[in-house]
């Protein structure tokens, strides 16, 4: 069986007429290449460490890490990625989720 992979990502919006713009593309993309939405945006609270607490956070689960992948290196997200150029920051990441015990 294969492990899910989950893109993460943290945003911070700079432009959020272009970010817009940008969402729209990125989740045409994410439901083209199967992913679906875990965390969007909302309220994020430190527990414990130094972390930054992030203006969005971002959790999009996939069947699989090569499925998160194609999401990310297909001509459909790279094309958003483009519009969000000047409209933030971000900073993305792939992770392997935990083998189903069932």
């Amino acid at each position: 069986m294969s492990q899910k992979g989950y893109i993460v990502a943290e945003v911070k919006v700079h432009d959020a007429e272009a970010f817009d713009r940008y969402r729209a593309l990125s989740t045409a993309a994410v439901e083209q290449y199967g992913g679906r939405f875990i965390v969007r945006g909302g309220a994020a609270e430190i527990l414990e460490g130094p972390w930054s607490a992030p203006q969005r956070l971002i959790v999009v689960e996939f069947d699989t890490v090569e499925q998160a992948k194609r999401f990310y290196y297909s001509d459909e997200y790279q094309k958003a990625r483009k519009v969000r150029e000047n409209a933030g920051e971000m900073n993305m990441l792939v992770a392997t989720g935990v083998d189903s015990l069932v």
